[in-house]
């Protein structure tokens, strides 16, 4: 039996967060009510909370939320292949699934509602208000996006599905990575850790991971996780090591996920090597990069993507991973 309410954290403006119960409300056949369990913290999360990403407030953040099915309809059941007392962990975009980036496989960066709507981003005044994870129950819309997973693994570790997928697609799926290539990232952050994590299970040959001194727990982290080398920049002189490391080639992959740093965008083209791949998935608040040489894409041939979300095939590879024990 649902509860009549919920409580939700809104948020109200920047840095202004408040406690609500708000009315759980009556589903139909094609959506669903679920109980969280757990959410993650994004790094966007924090700037959301900061007012340095731009969203329509008020609302319920929380785009990483893992739960139990507690009510749902019968096409929903379906569709999803789900049903009450299933854990699930949801994807952030509730894309409309028509427009062209949606029809192209992008639904990632779906504008068909006219901005992005995603769960955790949905302003509060529309219906039926329970879009974000910070709360005990989250409204699933017919176009919400959920895999299914087993109910045995604790919550804490089921819910990294998301910085994990994050990394199976930065660190993997865009610069397509594999067995021999040697990748350097740049930021030992969640998504950083969740990038080696994905590298090594891809069958990179050689991970190089950097970070500031005061990250020396995450480097231990990355080492734990599976990279060959870290690079305390603030110690050594990372343009040096680098061809140091991987015989003067560079790395074949650079995955730069470092938060409001430029300069690291700018470097990473001094560090890729001839051919190639850079994926830039590190938000700056819209700074622009100095002494970013644009000359080295062109005379390196290199490949640059910006990485936004994570894709179905992503989350599938890290709950897969989860699931194995590995």
């Amino acid at each position: 039996m649902l509860p009549r309410t919920s409580r939700v954290i809104v948020q109200e403006g920047p840095r202004q967060l408040v406690l609500r119960e708000l009315p759980i409300p009556a589903i139909d056949d094609d959506s669903a009510i679920l109980r969280i369990e757990a959410c993650g913290i994004c790094g966007s999360d924090v700037e959301q909370y900061t007012g340095t990403i731009p969203i329509p407030l008020p609302v319920i953040p929380g785009h990483e939320p893992l739960g139990v099915i507690a009510a749902i309809g019968d096409r929903a059941a379906k569709r999803w292949q789900v049903d009450v007392g299933d854990r699930v962990a949801v994807e952030a975009p509730i894309p409309c699934g028509h427009c062209r980036a949606c029809l192209a496989g992008r639904y990632q960066v779906c504008r068909g509602r006219g901005a992005m709507f995603a769960h955790g981003y949905v302003r509060l005044s529309h219906a039926p208000s329970l879009w974000g994870g910070y709360a005990d129950y989250m409204y699933l819309d017919p176009c919400s996006i959920v895999h299914k997973m087993r109910p045995d693994i604790p919550a804490s570790l089921a819910v990294m599905f998301n910085p994990l997928g994050a990394g199976f697609r930065w660190a993997v799926e865009i610069p397509e990575t594999g067995p021999g290539d040697t990748v350097l990232i740049l930021g030992p952050g969640q998504r950083g850790l969740a990038s080696v994590i994905a590298a090594r299970a891809a069958g990179a040959d050689t991970i190089i991971v950097t970070g500031l001194t005061r990250d020396a727990p995450k480097l231990a982290l990355a080492r734990e996780f599976g990279a060959d080398h870290v690079i305390d920049v603030e110690q050594e002189d990372t343009a040096r090591r680098v061809p140091e490391l991987t015989a003067g080639r560079g790395a074949d992959v650079v995955i730069e996920v470092s938060s409001y740093a430029t300069a690291p965008v700018a470097e990473a083209l001094h560090y890729v090597a001839m051919g190639g791949r850079i994926v830039l998935a590190g938000i700056k608040g819209f700074k622009p990069v100095p002494d970013f040489v644009s000359d080295l894409i062109v005379v390196k041939e290199v490949t640059i993507r910006g990485a936004f979300g994570v894709t179905a095939r992503s989350y599938d590879a890290a709950i897969r991973l989860i699931e194995s024990g590995r």
